[in-house]
């Protein structure tokens, strides 16, 4: 015998009642400033029709945010104010219908806003080659430096270069400018597109010229210089073709680890560049995150560290701050396609020969992967 099984179709269960009304008002609202916005606590109020509390509010003329809370929690982050005015917020209760309640208006009074304390410690002087910026960022919000310059001395400022930073502290700077007065502004911009008042002077970048390529390697005794395969050899390292090879030592070497070259000529060094490997790699691995540079005319033939003077201490800087495995474009642009400017403080003397030593990699092994070197200075 077959048994036949009917199964009766079902009506759609709608927990939906578009004749509902409105949610009433949250109540016992309290408000705490914190910069840039406030954080609202309130009352939710029983209604099994509320679906969420929604905060309407302008942080610019004509310009509005809303701000959103389900009905499982009690408060509402408001944010993107440029500045600490009193402002109105317009707080809704919305029903699974959609349907608002009447607002409830409160004022808050936002505490200054990172764009405007970052800007307390925000400065611009001359660098070589163009300007050198610095910035204390301490709240490590999401920030644009914008530069400007006149830079065909007709009054007009235009702007020349963004950086995009979180880092509480950092320095940037822009280059390929002529070494002539030129007149500088320098501002912050949010997120909000707030912005902090802009900076305005005067300066004359430090004159600088590019040393020539290629340079020439110099197998010292004690340098690690032997690439980890053939194609890898140090002379990729300055054959001007950032995205067309790399130096790489050996797996099995350790750090600390230097090799040696020859820049063709003394020069009295003012900064140096260095392009780690390609995008897949970019900060992780075996590119370099602490090195120092050292100078010397005469060096030992046994590849000891008697005739080197130290020139620099350096370590990476990462744009966006974030963790070993994570990277922006911002940090791609940065570390790969523009490379890192790292300059030398207090240079006097003329040197010849340049030997680079490995400290620490960003992978923390020993093997070390750089695409490009570049030098600027007095020859």
């Amino acid at each position: 015998m077959t048994l036949l099984l009917q199964c009766k179709k079902e009506g759609r269960i709608d927990h939906l009642d578009p004749n509902a009304p409105a949610p009433a008002q949250v109540s016992a609202v309290k408000s705490e400033s914190v910069p840039g916005g406030a954080i609202v606590t309130y009352k939710i109020p029983s209604d099994p029709n509320l679906s969420y509390v929604k905060a309407v509010y302008e942080i610019q003329p004509g310009v509005f945010r809303e701000g959103r809370s389900s009905f499982y929690t009690d408060t509402l982050k408001l944010d993107g104010f440029g500045d600490t005015s009193v402002y109105k917020v317009k707080i809704y209760s919305i029903g699974r219908n959609e349907k608002a309640s009447q607002p409830l208006e409160i004022t808050i009074k936002p505490l200054t806003p990172p764009v405007l304390t970052a800007f307390g410690n925000l400065s611009i002087e001359p660098g070589f080659g163009g300007v050198k910026i610095r910035l204390k960022n301490k709240l490590e919000a999401a920030l644009a430096i914008v530069l400007e310059a006149d830079t065909v001395g007709n009054g007009v400022l235009l702007p020349i270069q963004t950086f995009y930073t979180k880092t509480p502290e950092g320095t940037f700077s822009a280059r390929g400018l002529n070494s002539v007065q030129t007149k500088f502004s320098v501002y912050l911009r949010d997120r909000w597109n707030n912005k902090s008042p802009a900076i305005i002077t005067s300066l004359t970048p430090l004159f600088e010229e590019k040393v020539p390529k290629p340079f020439t390697a110099v197998h010292l005794p004690t340098d690690e210089y032997e690439p980890v395969e053939a194609q890898y050899p140090l002379e990729r390292m300055w054959d001007g073709l950032v995205d067309q090879g790399i130096f790489a030592s050996r797996h099995n070497t350790v750090l600390p680890q230097w090799f040696s070259f020859d820049l063709g000529r003394a020069v009295v060094l003012s900064r140096m560049k260095m392009h780690q490997r390609a995008p897949d790699y970019t900060y992780t691995g075996a590119n370099v995150k602490t090195f120092e540079i050292y100078g010397s005319n005469n060096p030992n033939s046994d590849g000891s560290f008697g005739n080197w003077k130290l020139l620099g201490t350096f370590k990476s800087f990462k744009p966006s701050g974030l963790p070993t495995g994570r990277v922006t474009a911002e940090d791609i642009n940065y570390g790969f396609t523009q490379g890192e400017d790292f300059e030398f403080e207090d240079v006097r003397d003329s040197y010849r020969y340049i030997r680079f030593k490995t400290l620490e990699t960003y992978g923390g092994g020993a093997q070390v992967t750089i695409s490009e070197l570049s030098f600027w200075g007095k020859l």
